[in-house]
C-alpha cells in the first residue's frame, strides 16, 4: 500500500464515528431520561405535588433534605453507577444476559449502600419511597435497555453497530469461526477479510463472500485494507508467539482489538474459566455435571410446576378432549414411545392430532417431499394425516400438553432435549447420544429456536448446547420463550 493510500484510510478512520461511543451516549442519555423519570413519578406517587416533605436527619442537627433533592442525588448515582459497572460495555451490549444482570446488580447494590448511610446517620427515609423506586427503576431500565437491543440488532443484521473483523488463521478454522458468527449476527461481529497461508488476495473464501485479505504474514496490511478494528485469530498454528505479541503491539489502543478464538463451540460462559499461568492465558472448561443437588432441584422445579399447571390448565384439557372426541373417531390420547433418560424408553403422552392408522399411513407418504428433509426426521408441513382440529392443536402446541403427566411421573422434564423415537435413534453418530444424560423436555432450545423449521444439526447443536450447559436460569428463559414461540406458532407443524 502506497503512502497516499495508508494516509487516505488513516484519515478515514479519524472522520468514521465510533459505534461504540455513539451507542454507549444514547443508553446513558436514555438511563437518565428513563431513571429520572422513575424516581420522579415515585416521588409524584408516594408524596404527592407537595414539594415540602423532609428528610430528618436526628444525629446532624436534625438537618432538613427536601425529597426533591434526594431523587435528584438518586438519579444521578444511579446512571453514574451503571457506567461503572460496564452496563454499557460493547463487549456485552446486543446479546446475552450479562447487560440486565449488571443493571439489576447495580441497582441493588446502590440502594443497598443508601441503606447502609441510613442507618449509620440515623436518616429517617421513607421506606415506601424508596420501595417503590427500586423495581419502577430496574423494571423501567431493563425495558428501555430491551428496546434498544431490538434496535441495535435490527442494524446489526445489516452489518452495522458491529465490530469490522479481520479473521487470521488456516483455512479450516478461518471457515468455522465464520460460518459461527453469522449465525449470531447480534453478538455484533460483522467479517470484512481473512488472512490465510495461501493469502490469495481477491480471491474469496470457498463459498462465503468474504475477500482473502492477504497471508497469515501480511495482517498490518489487511487492516488497512479492509478497515478492520477487530483481529480474530482463528488458530495459532501459523502464527508464531512473538508475532501474536508483536500483532497485538502494532494494534491502536482502544479502536483496535484482539481476540483470540479457541477450538472450542457451543460452550456456555459459566464453564469457562481464564487464569493467567506464567503468561499463559490458559482457558479453563468445567466438565458438565448432572447429580446432587442440580438434579434434585431441576426435579423439585418440574413437580411444583407441573402441577400448578395441570391444576390451573385443567379447563382447558377438558374442552380440548371433549373437542377430539366430538370432531374424529378415535382416542383422545395418543401414546408413543420415546427414548428418555438414560436411553431408556418411556409412554409418551399427546393429545391425538391425526387420523387413527396415522402410522400404519406412515409407509405410504415417506417417500413424498419433507420440509427440511433429512435421513433422521420425518418432518412434513402439509402432513395428510393431521387432522382439521389436530392441525389447529399443533400450531400453538396444545397437543404437548398431556406431557405434563409425564413430568409428574418423572419420565420428562419441562425443559429438555427433544424426545426422539427409537428410529430416529438408532441412525444417530455416536456423540449425539450425550443428549441422554439429561431427560427429555417438553420444551427446549429447539422450541424456542425454530421448531420443526430446524434442520436436523441445528436440532442435535442446540439439544447438546443445552445438555452441556444447562442450569435453572437458562431453564426459566426457556420458559419465557416458549411462551412467546408458541403464540407466534411458528415452525409449528
Amino acid at each position: 500500500m502506497t503512502t497516499t493510500a495508508r494516509q487516505t484510510v488513516g484519515i478515514e478512520k479519524a472522520v468514521r464515528p465510533d459505534w461504540r461511543q455513539s451507542y454507549s451516549r444514547r443508553l446513558s442519555v436514555t438511563d437518565l431520561i428513563v431513571i429520572a423519570v422513575a424516581v420522579g413519578a415515585t416521588q409524584v406517587l408516594w408524596f404527592g405535588f407537595s414539594v415540602n416533605d423532609r428528610v430528618v436527619t436526628e444525629s446532624l442537627n436534625s438537618l432538613a433534605l427536601s425529597y426533591t433533592v434526594v431523587s435528584v442525588v438518586l438519579t444521578v448515582c444511579w446512571v453514574g453507577l451503571l457506567g461503572i459497572y460496564g452496563s454499557r460495555s460493547d463487549r456485552i451490549i446486543g446479546t446475552g444476559t450479562t447487560e440486565y444482570r449488571l443493571i439489576v446488580d447495580a441497582s441493588l447494590r446502590l440502594f443497598g449502600v443508601f441503606a447502609i448511610i441510613a442507618f449509620l446517620f440515623r436518616i429517617e427515609f421513607s421506606r415506601g419511597y424508596f420501595i417503590l423506586a427500586l423495581p419502577i427503576g430496574v423494571l423501567s431500565l431493563l425495558l428501555a435497555r430491551w428496546l434498544w437491543r431490538k434496535w441495535l440488532n435490527n442494524r446489526r443484521a445489516r452489518g452495522e453497530y458491529s465490530a469490522r473483523v479481520l479473521l487470521v488463521g488456516s483455512e479450516i478454522s478461518v471457515l468455522h469461526t465464520a460460518k459461527e458468527l453469522a449465525r449470531l449476527p447480534s453478538a455484533g461481529y460483522f467479517v470484512v477479510g481473512a488472512c490465510i497461508p495461501s493469502g490469495l488476495v481477491a480471491d474469496h473464501l470457498p463459498g462465503t463472500d468474504i475477500p482473502v485479505a492477504g497471508s497469515v504474514d501480511r495482517v498490518s496490511s489487511a487492516i488497512d485494507a479492509t478497515g478492520a478494528d477487530t483481529i480474530v485469530i482463528t488458530s495459532s498454528d501459523e502464527l508464531s508467539p512473538e508475532r501474536i505479541r508483536e500483532l497485538s503491539w502494532s494494534l491502536e489502543p482502544g479502536r483496535q482489538h484482539l481476540v483470540v478464538a479457541p477450538s472450542l463451540t457451543d460452550i456456555g460462559g459459566p464453564r469457562i474459566h481464564t487464569r493467567p499461568v506464567a503468561g499463559l492465558p490458559l482457558i479453563h472448561v468445567e466438565t458438565p455435571r448432572y447429580e446432587g443437588f442440580k438434579r434434585y432441584q431441576k426435579r423439585i422445579f418440574d413437580v411444583v410446576a407441573s402441577f400448578a399447571l395441570l391444576l390451573l390448565l385443567s379447563p382447558v384439557l377438558v374442552a380440548i378432549a371433549v373437542i377430539i372426541r366430538l370432531s374424529s373417531p378415535g382416542a383422545v390420547l395418543f401414546r408413543q414411545e420415546r427414548v428418555g433418560l438414560d436411553g431408556q424408553l418411556f409412554s409418551m403422552l399427546k393429545f391425538r392430532s391425526m387420523v387413527t392408522d396415522a402410522e400404519s399411513l406412515m409407509q405410504e407418504i415417506s417417500s413424498e417431499d419433507r420440509d427440511k428433509g433429512n435421513a433422521v426426521l420425518f418432518k412434513m408441513k402439509n402432513d395428510p394425516r393431521v387432522t382439521p382440529v389436530g392441525r389447529i392443536l399443533r400450531k400453538f402446541s396444545l397437543d404437548e400438553l398431556p406431557q405434563l403427566f409425564n413430568v409428574l411421573r418423572g419420565d420428562m422434564s419441562l425443559i429438555g432435549p427433544r424426545p426422539p423415537l427409537q428410529r430416529e435413534v438408532d441412525l444417530y453418530e455416536s456423540h449425539v447420544h450425550r443428549r441422554f444424560l439429561m431427560k427429555p423436555g417438553i420444551t427446549g432450545l429447539w422450541q424456542v429456536s425454530g421448531r420443526s423449521d430446524l434442520s436436523w444439526e441445528d436440532s442435535v447443536r442446540l439439544d447438546l448446547y443445552y445438555v452441556e450447559n444447562w442450569s435453572m436460569v437458562g431453564d426459566l428463559v426457556i420458559l419465557v420463550k416458549t411462551a412467546r414461540a408458541v403464540f407466534a406458532s411458528s415452525g409449528a407443524y
